[in-house]
């Protein structure tokens, strides 16, 4: 049964690649902007942290999409996915020349075309601890006295922890705001799936209060989870050929998931 026509859905309202306009702001998206604009500004670092699936990607997302546009493992493969981003191609595997290649770029970027360039660092909680201490170098410009390079490290809970050790703490003695994504409450989560429902072209919500519970208990407030239920709750329902959508079918969408 296809759900989306079963629904008068023009879309999967639940996907992942939401255009940015389409994405809801929440107070925790603007309190993650104002800290990177604030970060930004003064050429420093911001931590945001979170659940799997509570958000932080499509948060750095929109914000990143408030900038100027531009395209968005080992230190090595780092220092030359950095590279390529400021267009600029090398086959040197020496991390002196690397680095020195980056920071002639940027410093350029900043002083001659006026440009801030951010580094933002997604899934940085699975960063080997080494690299924390050559992302604080390579943010260094004339002695650390020229804030060139603000930077956005993201991550799970545990990247906090990750930045108590020994090599991680001069990078982390940079980190001037933080952000935590937190699980939304049952309201938050209500008015998620009304949103999305409404972008998709549904204006009326078929999700009845005991499925909006049961999706909100059986993803523990977190929004990655709350779409594949939602969604599973919409197939199980249009498969039963029923308008409305009940803790029921949550539940059936909940045991194909882990």
């Amino acid at each position: 049964m296809n759900y989306r026509a079963f629904f008068g859905l023009a879309k999967d309202p639940f996907a992942a690649d939401l255009a940015l306009d389409a994405i809801l702001k929440t107070k925790d998206l603007a309190s993650v902007h104002e800290r990177i604009v604030y970060t930004v500004g003064l050429g420093a670092i911001a931590l945001v942290t979170g659940e799997v699936g509570a958000g932080k990607s499509t948060a750095l997302r929109w914000v990143a999409g408030q900038f100027h546009p531009s395209k968005s493992g080992s230190i090595l493969e780092l220092y030359r996915q950095l590279l390529a981003e400021l267009d600029i191609h090398s086959a040197s595997s020496s991390r002196a020349v690397l680095t020195g290649q980056i920071r002639a770029q940027i410093t350029n970027l900043v002083q001659t075309r006026k440009q801030q360039p951010v580094l933002i660092v997604d899934e940085a909680s699975l960063l080997r601890l080494d690299v924390f201490a050559e992302l604080h170098t390579l943010t260094q410009f004339e002695g650390d006295s020229k804030p060139y390079l603000p930077m956005i490290l993201a991550g799970q809970n545990n990247l906090a922890d990750n930045l108590l050790y020994r090599t991680a703490v001069p990078l982390a003695s940079r980190i001037v705001a933080r952000s935590h994504l937190q699980e939304v409450n049952r309201d938050g989560m209500e008015l998620y799936i009304a949103h999305h429902l409404k972008i998709a072209g549904l204006k009326q919500s078929p999700f009845d209060a005991q499925a909006i519970t049961a999706i909100h208990q059986g993803s523990g407030g977190l929004f990655r989870k709350a779409n594949h239920l939602a969604r599973g709750g919409l197939l199980a329902a249009a498969s039963e050929k029923s308008q409305v959508v009940t803790a029921e079918h949550i539940r059936l969408a909940s045991t194909e998931l882990f």
